[in-house]
């Protein structure tokens, strides 16, 4: 007599239930039983409405010798996974399988019914924050403006990892800057007067890549760097009609990455706009030191060279140096 067969098919709160894959419904109607711990399964109305026949609370759902004997006869039984993933169950099948009857089990099969799209796990940090929003005392009272500095701080120590080489915290500083996004998207969807929330932060930025991507997406051709670049500034110029290059160019970030974006705007769009120098006054004794950085971040953007990490990597290498020369320092006071 064969001992049939249990099938224990797993399923992703992530996807769309009723999505299952053609395997997974191929095991649920050639299957003798379908059972289910939780009558709340997502998938229970969607396998209904397809004429599958699913028992709930059954005894087998929870105790493996009961489910080895439906088993009996051949027979083939589907067990349709909770989140959890059913422990107590394979537990007992692992127990019973090490107890030496391992030659009466059922064939056993793990049958995932539906995997994850990429960037599902966006919908777990979307559904946290909206709780985390909702219940702990501190961030419910957050605003745009509370959190502004905190974006700062999470893009800086961003640059930091990225420039350390360190991908693990590259990783991590990743995510700190991904709840940035979604938190300030949640505050924004309580707005009584002008609501967003999270898709319509993610549907503006797809459509602005597309439309700033017609080599990709459109007829457009861009068989280079430069090109892209090009195609892509002029792209941007007919979408905001902007009356002079400056504009978009935040004024409060720092100073030389600000150069570099001015001189960079200029040198795009042809223009003749000399480096200003001493012949335009400007207040206070630092104004030589900043109109030769303002020449220097011109230079270095015209060379292709981004002044403020060329200036980050040599002031590392100023505290490397620093540190080197303090360490030579107690190691001479304790010689």
């Amino acid at each position: 007599m064969t001992a049939g067969r249990i099938v224990l098919l797993t399923t992703t709160h992530r996807v769309a239930p009723g999505l299952l894959s053609w395997p997974a419904w191929q095991a649920l109607r050639g299957a003798d039983r379908v059972l289910c711990r939780d009558s709340g399964h997502p998938q229970l109305p969607y396998l209904r409405d397809a004429g599958i026949a699913v028992e709930t609370g059954a005894r087998e759902t929870a105790d493996a010798p009961a489910l080895v004997a439906a088993c009996a006869g051949g027979r083939s039984v589907v067990v349709l996974a909770g989140a959890d993933g059913e422990p107590a169950l394979t537990d007992g099948l692992a127990a019973l399988a090490g107890s030496g009857r391992a030659e009466a089990l059922p064939e056993l099969e793990l049958l995932p019914g539906s995997h994850d799209l990429p960037g599902a796990r966006l919908l777990d940090l979307v559904q946290v924050m909206d709780r985390i929003r909702a219940e702990c005392p501190w961030a419910s009272l957050r605003t745009h403006a509370d959190l502004a500095r905190y974006g700062i701080e999470e893009m800086y120590e961003l640059v930091e990892a990225i420039e350390a080489g360190d991908r693990a915290e590259v990783r991590e500083e990743l995510g700190d800057v991904l709840l940035q996004v979604v938190f300030h998207a949640r505050i924004a969807a309580e707005d009584a007067e002008e609501p967003f929330d999270i898709d319509d932060v993610a549907g503006g930025i797809v459509a602005k890549l597309i439309h700033r991507h017609p080599h990709v997406f459109g007829d457009e051709t861009a068989e280079t760097a430069d090109d892209v670049k090009e195609l892509w500034l002029r792209t941007k110029a007919a979408e905001k009609r902007r009356a002079s290059v400056t504009e978009g160019v935040p004024l409060a970030q720092p100073g030389l990455s600000l150069a570099a974006k001015l001189a960079g705007r200029v040198r795009a769009a042809g223009l003749d706009v000399p480096l200003p120098g001493p012949d335009v006054p400007l207040p206070g004794p630092e104004a030589d030191f900043g109109y030769r950085l303002l020449a220097l971040a011109a230079e270095a953007e015209a060379a292709g060279i981004d002044a403020e990490t060329s200036l980050r990597a040599a002031a590392r290498a100023y505290h490397e140096a620093i540190r080197a020369v303090e360490a030579a320092g107690s190691a001479a006071r304790r010689g």
